[in-house]
């Protein structure tokens, strides 16, 4: 049996343990069962509880959550279309999240998979900045997939977002307020026309 503090008590049996837990006002709380003697402790039960609750959330608010994004392209995507793709790919590995980049063929198009890769790597070109691929290009299917991953760890959006603040600090409207009371004014007479 161990007592609240941590002492060892030595061998008790469970009425005496129990009438000790109870003058203390604690719990008897049997820590390893399968130990012959089985070891007890005393202590408070609630409490404990509660700790170890504590002390699970903070393990769970460490830990990294890493999710997959998925980003779909296809082989005729037009450059403006994929141009939003690919900043779109650019932000989610910034946040520190894994993209899955796929590559969807319809009829014919697999017939030419080189143009599914030719467009996988463009993506990898303008990404190399933030990312790097996990898994190459493969085709299973009628689809082409690769996994991209971040580079760095991902900015926090607080950080970024007091970033830009600091450096923009002055207000427009009374930049442009101050602007028009200094500027010169001048003044242009137009001959008047005749009309005849």
């Amino acid at each position: 049996m161990i007592g609240p503090d941590g002492a060892q008590l030595g061998i008790k049996t469970v009425p005496d343990a129990l009438a000790l837990a109870r003058e203390i006002d604690l719990d008897l709380v049997e820590v390893a069962p399968l130990a012959n003697p089985p070891v007890c402790r005393i202590m408070d039960y609630g409490k404990f509880r509660y700790e170890e609750s504590q002390r699970a959330r903070e393990a769970r608010k460490k830990t990294a959550h890493v999710t997959v994004k998925e980003v779909k392209f296809r082989p005729k995507i037009g450059r403006g279309d994929f141009d939003t793709k690919v900043r779109h790919v650019q932000g989610f590995l910034a946040e520190g999240h894994k993209v899955k980049v796929s590559l969807q063929f319809r009829g014919r198009e697999m017939a030419h998979p080189e143009l599914g890769s030719k467009i996988l790597d463009e993506v990898i070109e303008k990404i190399l900045s933030v990312g790097k691929v996990e898994t190459q290009a493969r085709l299973e299917g009628r689809s082409m997939t690769m996994v991209l991953v971040p580079d760095k760890k991902p900015v926090k959006k607080e950080k970024a977002a007091t970033a830009v603040e600091s450096e923009v600090d002055v207000n427009p409207a009374v930049e442009i307020e101050t602007a028009l009371e200094t500027a010169p004014i001048e003044v242009i007479e137009t001959p008047a026309v005749s009309e005849e």
